[in-house]
């Protein structure tokens, strides 16, 4: 027996030793991961408040307020009052990261008010979807076929289309010169950290964008009615395939955004009205989203979270709006949110002399009388409502549709309103309306690039009209 107690001890020893040795090794190897981290740059812009050009999280909390959400892992994110523009945290606001899709709120709020859904229709041709890169997500468009500008709207937003996309952009004029029109309203907007080389998002050396300039994008295009209506689009009939002799068919695209449809894992969220998500391996996830509660209105951007669960980009955005509506009243603002440069602010805080810019809340819009409702879904803590319209063709969130009484933020700057209907109009939404990818890639996927996820029930994702390899997806 004393012999097996010696020899015990020695094991236990040896153990012991074996442990105190190798921790440092995983220590070190764990600060080389970090290490392999890209880093935010040490000097970042200071456009909307000094606070916003220093690295790691920023925040102000007054008493009761609560902390900010733990294991928080996006590179970027804020979250603001989309009303009166103060930003109630931050965290390296100014980064200059790659986009991905949510870069297709730019070519919406700069193309929509010029390529109005009303009674327009489109012939596609083949030089039209030359451009469309390897990879992208698709929402089916094939050359030949004819499409409203409507339709070509529903395929930007819902489902995230890079040829619808540069279908719209061959008839803006091309897409050299979309691209130089998207740059010059982003400087418009004072998103300044904003560089655009394709207009669909997808990934081009040296095109980036910030959670900053993103929030300012989503802010300027849910100004704009249709827009906001398109944004709020949880799904809709997109057209297929033409044949001699036979009635055109149509097949479902619903919303790629996950706050709106939902997915496993991720619930409908409360008051969700869009905007935009995106996707690429080398921008990871982005989304940036708007929601209301109790008349406030929040938005909210974050990019590329390394968080590996599913629909991370998602639950943070969820966890800060969740934040920011508690929070809302008990912190002081980091920053605030700029507004673009035409517009007369009349004070430092937006007062009287506030006014409409061009083109806010105009267009063809108007939804059409509803057709009957459904339950969107269980959404952290509350129930969305969605609107059937147009004999089910088009549904959009009842929850998240606003009026705007001005583009700027004053108090009352949006109201939320139900989703009425137009008696004679369907909704053809006539603002800039953008949207690229989506789908975040699941634990799965192993490919270097990953197309955004189909799931429509139609063609979309094997659309002849351009290349569907999965290896990119803006």
């Amino acid at each position: 027996m004393p012999a097996l107690k010696k020899i015990a001890s020695t094991v236990i020893s040896a153990a012991l030793l074996s442990g105190l040795a190798l921790t440092p090794a995983f220590a070190a190897d764990k600060d080389k991961q970090d290490d392999k981290q890209p880093k935010p740059p040490s000097t970042m812009s200071s456009l909307g408040g000094e606070q916003l050009a220093k690295t790691g999280p920023q925040v102000n909390l007054g008493p009761g307020a609560p902390v900010l959400p733990k294991k928080l892992s996006g590179r970027s994110w804020v979250v603001a009052d989309a009303e009166s523009g103060d930003i109630l945290a931050a965290h390296n606001a100014h980064w200059r990261l790659p986009p991905a899709s949510t870069l297709k709120m730019l070519f919406a709020d700069t193309v929509l008010p010029a390529l109005q859904p009303t009674t327009l229709t489109h012939t596609v041709k083949d030089s039209d979807l030359a451009g469309v890169g390897e990879g992208s997500s698709l929402v089916g468009i094939k050359e030949d076929h004819t499409y409203t500008v409507h339709d070509l709207w529903l395929g930007v937003f819902l489902r995230s289309g890079n040829d619808a996309v540069h279908v719209l952009s061959e008839m803006y004029g091309g897409v050299p010169k979309t691209v130089t029109a998207m740059q010059k309203h982003a400087e418009e907007l004072q998103a300044l950290d904003t560089t655009v080389v394709s207009p669909d998002g997808y990934d081009a050396p040296g095109q980036v964008s910030s959670a900053y300039d993103l929030t300012l994008i989503a802010r300027s295009g849910m100004q704009k009615k249709d827009f906001r209506e398109y944004a709020a689009t949880a799904s809709a009939d997109f057209p297929g395939e033409e044949k001699k002799g036979k009635k055109r068919e149509s097949f479902e695209i619903q919303n790629t955004n996950r706050l709106i449809t939902g997915d496993n894992g991720v619930d409908p969220y409360k008051g969700i009205a869009g905007v935009k998500n995106g996707y690429t391996t080398h921008a990871g996830n982005t989304f940036t989203g708007v929601a209301e509660r109790d008349g406030r209105v929040l938005l909210v951007t974050v990019m590329n979270p390394s968080a590996e669960e599913s629909h991370a980009v998602y639950k943070e955005a969820a966890h800060l709006l969740d934040w920011g509506f508690a929070a809302s009243g008990k912190v002081t603002p980091v920053g605030q949110l700029v507004p673009p440069k035409s517009v007369d602010t009349g004070s430092a805080n937006g007062g009287k002399g506030a006014q409409p810019a061009a083109g806010a809340d105009q267009g063809s819009g108007g939804q059409a009388k509803a057709a009957h409702a459904a339950t969107a879904g269980q959404g952290s803590g509350g129930v969305g409502i969605a609107l059937a319209v147009v004999g089910g063709m088009l549904v959009v969130l009842a929850a998240g549709v606003f009026l705007v009484n001005r583009r700027w933020p004053v108090p009352g700057l949006t109201r939320r309103t139900p989703a009425t209907a137009d008696a004679t109009e369907p909704v053809k939404p006539a603002d800039p309306a953008e949207k690229a990818e989506e789908a975040e890639p699941k634990a799965s996927v192993g490919a270097t690039e990953t197309a955004e996820s189909t799931e429509s029930a139609g063609p979309a994702a094997s659309a002849s009209a351009g290349p569907t390899a999965p290896t990119e997806k803006s």
